[in-house]
């Protein structure tokens, strides 16, 4: 039976692969995004598998609201994929500005509580519901010139521990993956001497993040899953 699941950070490259994942599988996939015309240019029209919400993850209200509009037309959310995040680095702790902080805390942490405090209620009314979020393999431990990112992401697993603890008794399974390196365009254009067949594939985490959220992974909760290819 196909699953309304929602993708958050659904124009970018690994939101894209989750949503072809899903797709894939037969789910309906609401993809998120900032804009209509960023969505468009990834998926082009919206179709019968692929449904469009245009919301901003940092204002709260009005996500609940395009979150309601859709759950009227296609129904309640049964997997919430927070895929939205962002990644920075360059300064020892001691010299990052305080907007560094700020900005991987709204892109890591805050778009994905604005997300689950949408979603989740309705998982909890249902009685049923998957949530997996994205952490980094780097957030298990501190590295140089890393702070604000590996904090941010260090943050993700707690979180998903405690709702893990919080909601398993409600039928809802939360767990994370944790990537290395992503092997995308931007990447790729970044570290152009790196050697990208030890990184990941979107595809490849992409199903990993499909596995968590089937039936086969119903016994799961709070995991945090390495997915870091041969690295």
């Amino acid at each position: 039976m196909a699953r309304l699941v929602l993708v958050t950070g659904a124009a970018g490259n690994l939101g894209r692969a989750v949503a072809d994942a899903f797709a894939r599988k037969g789910d309906t996939v609401a993809v998120l995004g900032r804009s209509r015309e960023s969505l468009a240019r990834v998926y082009g029209d919206e179709d019968a598998q692929h449904v469009f919400v245009v919301a901003d993850l940092l204002q709260p209200q009005a996500l609940q609201a395009a979150l309601r509009e859709l759950e009227a037309r296609s129904g309640g959310v049964e997997v919430l994929c927070n895929i939205a995040g962002g990644f920075a680095m360059g300064d020892p702790v001691h010299s990052t500005p305080a907007a560094d902080w700020q900005k991987m805390q709204d892109l890591n942490v805050r778009t994905l509580l604005h997300a689950v405090q949408a979603v989740v209620p309705g998982m909890v009314a249902r009685g049923r519901g998957k949530v997996v979020n994205i952490g980094a393999n780097a957030a298990l431990r501190g590295t140089g010139k890393m702070g604000a990112y590996i904090a941010a992401k260090s943050e993700v697993l707690r979180i998903t521990e405690s709702m893990a603890a919080e909601l398993r008794e409600h039928g809802i399974n939360v767990n994370c993956v944790l990537p290395s390196i992503i092997d995308t365009p931007e990447n790729r254009a970044a570290m152009p001497k790196a050697d990208t067949a030890r990184w990941v594939a979107p595809q490849q985490l992409a199903e990993v993040i499909a596995f968590l959220a089937s039936g086969a992974a119903s016994a799961i909760h709070g995991a945090s899953i390495p997915v870091v290819g041969l690295s």
